[in-house]
């Protein structure tokens, strides 16, 4: 130990972290301490940097486990570019697929709303949304009252992402 070692409750301060997190990271072998000043743990100063690039890991999604394997036996870090590589595909892949499924959840409301559009445009019936059981392509069922006046409740967009389009509740 050294007159430059930092105490527990300096090295949450400065790296931004409760001092809880600091014992679980040395209790899984990611941060050492050098010693105790009394029942203090004190760390050498570059455990800041080692911090950094646990928060760098944390912030990229990055598992603790696949972050603690960057680190060397010596504590330096090694970089398993394989891992990152494989690490960065996989997120781009799940990001393409999540903005794929959005998109056919949206082409699916779009097309449910032009059917609407058009059905009222070319509708004789001075009351046309009265006689409409169902928009194209939603597979939704449009409920109306007795009398066939306007549903009871208040139309609203539904959020749902299997048929898409508006329902009435």
């Amino acid at each position: 130990m050294t007159d430059l070692d930092l105490d527990i409750a300096e090295v949450a301060q400065l790296a931004g972290v409760p001092a809880s997190t600091l014992r679980f990271y040395e209790e899984k072998g990611m941060i050492t301490s050098v010693g105790r000043r009394g029942l203090r743990r004190q760390y050498d100063p570059g455990v800041l940097e080692r911090l950094a690039l646990i928060a760098l890991g944390r912030t990229a999604g990055f598992s603790l486990d696949e972050i603690s394997r960057v680190f060397a036996p010596d504590g330096q870090p090694h970089l398993d570019r394989r891992m990152l590589v494989a690490k960065a595909k996989a997120k781009a892949k799940a990001k393409a697929k999540a903005k794929a499924e959005e998109l056919d959840r949206r082409i699916r409301e779009l097309g449910v709303l032009r059917d609407s559009l058009r059905h009222a445009a070319s509708c004789p019936a001075p009351r046309h949304m009265a006689r409409v059981r169902r928009f194209s392509g939603s597979g939704r069922r449009v409920r109306r009252s007795a009398a066939g006046r306007r549903p009871t409740g208040a139309w609203r967009r539904r959020t749902s992402r299997s048929a898409g389009g508006w329902s009435v509740p």
